[in-house]
């Protein structure tokens, strides 16, 4: 039997972030797709996040904003390609001003210190496109090119002596005296292998994982998806641009993102899910273009193409209050060697590695 001493299950942002930070020689990292940040990883915004929407003491306000600063500072020693474009939070009327209040109290209670109030003059200056009576503006938001991310975070645990496994599968995982036996298949062959400590971050598939293990406590899985549109030709603004989150939902809001490459989109939306689904239908397009012209009264519904769909891993479902990351240690389930990361959604591109730090400790 093949034995390691740290098993990484996933090879999205979260796996790939304690590869890197444990930097140990005998670590695997199997990955059930063909590629890395298949799922979550790669379907996403791609923003950094400054930390303001979620509650103060929460794991996610925490890790958010330390991760913030851990992962500007790993882009500009790794070459990664990122740029702080800044955020606008908007109040399109009048009567969602006190709901940008509130938003601007959260950020300060949980330590984001560098929040602007913007006032509708100077903020027809900054965006002319754009409608609103007053907004906030986040200059520690930015955007950042995932998938370079993910490499940087792969070349670095493979420089320390990880290996990586496509294609594989881990199907359960059981305790064996002091050590873990994982049994699956790779790349159609069973395999059995023996690994001292174990990390499942398997995001959207950690749950079914886990479910195989005697003993332990599994949190719900809730699938959420949200769908995006590009906008063809030249965007109108220069900065992201989020409306006032959706109440009794799990969006912030169809809003307006950018990439490197000046690319517009706008979206997530929110849709509950019972398995993966990654289309995106384009009749969409109506409800998109309205939830846009409040905020982009200049929107053109025929530049509207569709574009991408990512789904998030949550803890919470559909009129429950979003639930905090779940960091499963030993700790918390008396399993030696064993963490599960459950219900890391977004801010978790962001936290990523903070979160390998956390992981790091608790092992």
């Amino acid at each position: 039997m093949h034995e390691v001493d740290t098993l990484i299950i996933g090879a999205g942002v979260l796996g790939l972030a304690c590869a890197a930070r444990l930097g140990k020689p005998d670590t695997l990292i199997l990955e059930a797709e063909g590629l890395i940040g298949s799922h979550t990883s790669s379907r996403n915004s791609e923003v950094i996040h400054a930390g303001l929407y979620y509650p103060r003491g929460s794991l996610k306000a925490e890790l958010c904003l330390e991760g913030r600063e851990r992962l500007y500072a790993w882009c500009n020693q790794h070459g990664v390609a990122h740029r702080r474009i800044g955020k606008l939070l908007v109040a399109v009327q009048e009567s969602e001003i006190g709901k940008l209040e509130a938003l601007a109290g959260n950020a300060e209670a949980c330590g984001v210190t560098d929040l602007q109030q913007i006032d509708q003059p100077r903020l027809h200056v900054l965006e002319p496109a754009l409608r609103g009576v007053r907004a906030l503006l986040s200059p520690s938001t930015g955007i950042i090119d995932s998938h370079a991310y993910l490499q940087s975070l792969l070349a670095v645990a493979e420089s320390r002596g990880a290996q990586l496994a496509l294609h594989s599968r881990v199907e359960r995982l059981q305790r064996d005296g002091d050590a873990w036996i994982a049994s699956g298949h790779s790349a159609g062959e069973a395999f059995t292998l023996r690994a001292q400590r174990v990390i499942n971050a398997g995001g959207p598939f950690a749950q079914r994982l886990a479910d195989t293990i005697e003993g332990l406590p599994v949190p719900p899985l809730h699938l959420c998806q949200g769908r995006y549109f590009s906008y063809s030709g030249r965007s109108p603004f220069s900065r992201l641009i989020y409306p006032m989150p959706e109440a009794n939902t799990a969006g912030l809001g169809i809003h307006a993102t950018l990439d490197l490459a000046g690319q517009l989109r706008f979206g997530p939306d929110v849709r509950w899910l019972e398995a993966l689904d990654y289309a995106v239908d384009e009749n969409l397009r109506a409800p998109f273009a309205a939830a846009v012209a409040r905020y982009f009264p200049a929107l053109d519904a025929a530049r509207l193409q569709p574009g991408y769909a990512g789904v998030r891993a949550k803890l919470s479902g559909p009129g429950e209050p979003a639930a905090d990351f779940l960091i499963q240690t030993p700790a918390d389930h008396r399993l030696p060697g064993l963490v599960n990361l459950f219900g890391i959604e977004s801010p978790g591109l962001t936290a990523s590695l903070a979160i390998a730090e956390r992981v790091a400790s608790a092992l």
